[in-house]
């Protein structure tokens, strides 16, 4: 089985708007067994639309096409569809009850603008749209079944899943490979280096690829393998995740995928703990990365940055000769700032940070990149002095605040040393 993606729209070929629909689509087709062969970019050009519409109906057996089913002028991928699969736009009375739907959902009018989404290629399936005012549609196009949908990235989204991924399903499961992935993140090794630990994977497992993700400062590692029996399948993917442990197993924080701030929380709920987080020079970030993680009100209750000195004083009860004798960015004052954020917040876990970003602001004792991180237990409190230097303040700012996480993560998983 052969599937494409078709992205269309002028923003996308100018880069006003970054196609993250393609790499959302890819993914989840590839989780559901069905790999992706090409992706295809095409502004709002009639003629371009038409013609690349064709080439995918003479050599794939899928294409998902987003973009271009709104009510204005330029919204031309009904259109194209038709005239690709020589046929007439003729009124959908399906795709006219969607729209409705929509607007008395919301209590809304409906322009008569909006009737024009209700025009679809003749012979077309509907794909009624809840969440928007374009219905999507189904249509053959040479040999090609082609799922057009809205290019919003929430309706591309809900459509996907609830109407294009079934029908994808019911039409050609006997053509589906069992397509497995194991995800795996990592902390603390470059990229570089954890494809020379790795690199030799596919020696061992012929029927595994590997694939590297960097998204600074974590790693993701994804094993993919597929074939035609299930149980083949997750046992070499079994075995090549076995491998990747052996050689990289200590800088692992997600044998499953999750981020560094996903894991924590996991991590919080799992213990039914909870933290509280004073920050200096992450600024912040820590919270808002945690706060990211939908339900983190179960496990998040207080954060305070104490940029100043008089901040760390007042409110984290920091002694001002610590400040004195040692200075802000020390162990001895980050674990009086952990301690007094776990004492102010009644949380489980106190969590803190202070550091040098820089640009400036280094000493030859403490240099740009120095971080301090404290953390408060139940039973004690210690810090870590490390220095992690990137030549950018907010790359600094980034890995102080994930190895902030990975000490504290470690520090639940009792692997803390």
């Amino acid at each position: 089985m052969i599937a494409e993606i078709l992205s269309t729209g002028d923003e996308l070929m100018t880069g006003a708007i970054v196609d993250t629909n393609s790499a959302y689509i890819a993914g989840k087709m590839t989780e559901a067994g069905i790999p992706v062969y090409r992706q295809n970019c095409v502004g709002d050009n009639p003629d371009d639309l038409i013609a690349i519409l064709t080439e995918i109906g003479n050599r794939s057996d899928i294409a998902i096409v987003t973009g271009g089913l709104g009510p204005t002028g330029d919204d031309l991928t009904a259109e194209a569809v038709a005239r690709a699969a020589g046929v007439e736009l003729i009124f959908h009375e399906e795709a006219d009850q969607s729209i409705k739907a929509y607007f008395r959902s919301r209590n809304r009018p409906e322009h008569p603008a909006d009737r024009k989404q209700a025009m679809l290629p003749g012979g077309s399936q509907c794909l009624p749209n809840p969440v928007g005012t374009a219905p999507g549609f189904v249509r053959k196009v040479g040999k090609c079944l082609m799922f057009c949908i809205p290019g919003v990235p929430s309706e591309m989204r809900y459509l996907l899943s609830n109407a294009v991924l079934p029908e994808i399903k019911k039409r050609f499961e006997h053509e589906k490979q069992v397509f497995l992935i194991q995800k795996m993140s990592l902390f603390g090794l470059p990229e570089s280096v954890v494809g020379e630990r790795i690199g030799g994977l596919s020696s061992h497992f012929a029927h595994v690829r590997l694939g590297l993700r960097a998204h600074f400062p974590m790693i993701q590692i994804r094993l993919y393998a597929k074939g035609g029996m299930d149980e083949g399948v997750r046992e070499q993917l079994e075995k090549a995740g076995a491998w990747v442990k052996e050689r990289l197993g200590q800088w692992i924080f997600s044998d499953t995928g999750l981020s560094m701030e996903e894991e924590v929380g996991r991590l919080l709920v799992r213990r039914q703990a909870t933290l509280g987080i004073a920050e200096s020079c992450t600024g912040g970030l820590i919270s808002h990365m945690m706060t990211n993680i939908p339900g983190s009100s179960t496990y998040f209750l207080f954060s305070g940055v104490t940029y100043s000195n008089q901040a760390k004083i007042r409110v984290l009860n920091v002694s001002e000769d610590s400040l004195n004798s040692y200075g802000a960015v020390s162990e001895q004052v980050v674990r009086e700032m952990a301690k007094g954020v776990r004492d102010i917040s009644g949380a489980t876990y106190g969590l803190a940070t202070s550091g040098i970003a820089g640009p400036d602001g280094g000493t030859p004792e403490k240099p740009v990149g120095t971080v301090c991180i404290g953390v408060a237990t139940p039973e004690n409190v210690y810090a870590r002095r490390l220095h992690l230097s990137f030549g950018d303040r907010e790359k600094n700012k980034t890995i102080f605040a994930m190895a902030a996480m990975e000490v504290f993560r470690k520090e639940i998983t009792g692997t803390n040393t």
